[in-house]
């Protein structure tokens, strides 16, 4: 859009904007505010079908006659994704302009060049390793289509390449659907408006578009055009007729066939439910309680996932009726073993009965010879293997949750943030099912440490008290280290 009312751009010396109507087509009321709108940040959509592909590629092509000399990229999450819903579509557009104010395209560069400079770089960003190809590069204008199927992690470094000097505006636009593996960070900005430090809310601006905006997207659905034959009978308003015909249409039936969560993520565009979503029988009514002080007798244990890049313990206490509770999560960053045990023994004075801990601690580290185990061991925290079996353990973990109507097996204190913010985000894995998915990676490190704890919990019973007291008594040297750590307490 130029300007805020569809002006007249006459940077060429012509009136180009009835050619580019002809070529990109009447926006819908929705895609109009998009296109006008000059928040920092702008996403757009929140439902399937609301034209957000359609809305991107026409906000491009008219920034880039706007402002000669702009420099643009718009990413989408694969390359055959960009190619089938970017590239060939706005070939076909452009092909409809007069040659002399016709983009040329590169395909080697995957670039458009517009007539006054103005260029518009189409990529891809699949895994966190793909934005390393951005690093260095500037520019005034940043476009993500679908942007909920990138992490937040790729979202930020794409987003730190919207920089430079040059007289343009710099904004980001974004498409969404709920779901995905960025769904948190864009539901937290745009529906939430949850805002950290340093973000500023007047930035963010929200365009919910669905499926009966679109009207474009009715004109060759079978099931709207013959609705619409069939109602020209009955006395109606020609806004009721459309309504109803839109409610025939044959899109619209196939994302009411959809399962309750699917619907209402895909045709209402509520960001509370998604698709992909492991844990659905997760309910805040249901698995979370107020904290309260675990009474004396009650058995305590930890479980851990641990990486240079993040520490995360979960504790439980499990009451006599076998009923569990996990009162305390911790999760922290760029911490050695030494350090991890030492955050680990200061988070409370209760006695803990066992450290269950993911079985590629005990493998040998090529440095010092000593696996992350033993360093545990060493500095007070003798660890436990957990079973290795991803799927029998998220299995565990759906026991523990699954309340069918009474009350479940496990319930989480309000206070353990990392678990809770972490457990509603986890996404299926789409190539095994079963299966979670490792991304994001930011949610995966509370939620295995559960699953470790889970299906110890279903493998082996904890041990009686004496056992307890002898697990804990001192220990040989080092020199006998690999005798405890594999023939002493713990099974192992």
């Amino acid at each position: 859009m130029f300007g805020q009312n569809w002006g007249v751009c006459m940077v060429y010396g012509e009136n180009i904007e009835a050619a580019l109507r002809a070529a990109l087509g009447e926006p819908t009321f929705k895609q109009a505010l998009f296109l006008s709108c000059d928040a920092r940040y702008v996403a757009y959509g929140g439902a399937r079908g609301g034209g957000k592909s359609h809305a991107v590629r026409a906000k491009a092509t008219y920034l880039g006659y706007e402002h000669p000399g702009i420099r643009m990229l718009l990413v989408r999450r694969t390359f055959p994704e960009l190619r089938e819903n970017h590239t060939s579509r706005l070939l076909d557009a452009y092909e409809r302009l007069p040659a002399s104010i016709r983009p040329r395209y590169s395909d080697s560069d995957k670039v458009f060049l517009f007539p006054g400079g103005a260029r518009l770089k189409l990529g891809y960003c699949d895994s966190e390793d793909d934005v390393r190809q951005y690093l260095g590069q500037e520019y005034d204008v940043l476009f993500i289509d679908e942007a909920t199927q990138l992490s937040e992690t790729q979202f930020r470094w794409l987003n730190a390449c919207v920089r430079g000097a040059g007289p343009y505006p710099k904004r980001t636009y974004i498409t969404c659907n709920p779901g995905g593996v960025g769904h948190a960070w864009v539901k937290r900005l745009f529906i939430d408006l949850d805002y950290r430090p340093g973000e500023d809310p007047a930035d963010y601006a929200f365009i919910r578009a669905r499926v009966w905006d679109n009207a474009p997207l009715f004109a060759g659905d079978a099931g709207y055009l013959k609705a619409m034959q069939a109602l020209k009978k009955e006395n109606l308003s020609e806004e009721e007729r459309v309504r109803r015909a839109m409610d025939s249409a044959d899109y619209v039936k196939q994302l009411k066939s959809l399962s309750p969560e699917l619907k209402r993520a895909w045709l209402d565009g509520d960001w509370d439910v998604f698709s992909g979503q492991f844990f659905a029988e997760f309910s805040r009514d249901v698995h979370v309680c107020e904290p309260f002080e675990i009474p004396r007798g009650w058995r305590c244990s930890a479980a851990l996932d641990y990486g240079l890049d993040m520490l995360a313990v979960l504790w439980f206490a499990v009451s006599p009726d076998g009923r569990a509770y996990c009162y305390r999560s911790l999760e922290r960053r760029d911490m050695t073993v030494a350090m991890a045990a030492k955050a680990i023994l200061s988070a409370g004075p209760e006695e803990v009965c066992e450290y269950i801990a993911p079985p590629d601690l005990w493998n040998r580290r090529q440095d010092t010879g000593l696996s992350a185990a033993e360093i545990f061991a060493e500095h007070g925290v003798p660890l436990v293997k957990a079973g290795n079996r991803r799927i029998d353990g998220w299995l565990a973990v759906k026991e523990y949750l699954r309340a069918d109507g009474g009350e479940p097996r496990l319930k989480i204190f309000s206070t353990c943030t990392p678990l809770l913010r972490a457990l509603p985000l986890l996404q299926h894995e789409p190539k095994r099912p079963g299966d979670a998915a490792t991304r994001p990676h930011d949610v995966t490190h509370s939620t295995d440490a559960l699953r470790y704890w889970c299906s110890r919990r279903q493998e082996a019973p904890l041990p009686a008290r004496d056992e307890v007291r002898e697990a804990f008594a001192p220990r040989k040297p080092r020199g006998d280290m690999e005798e405890y750590l594999m023939g002493g307490y713990g099974g192992m």
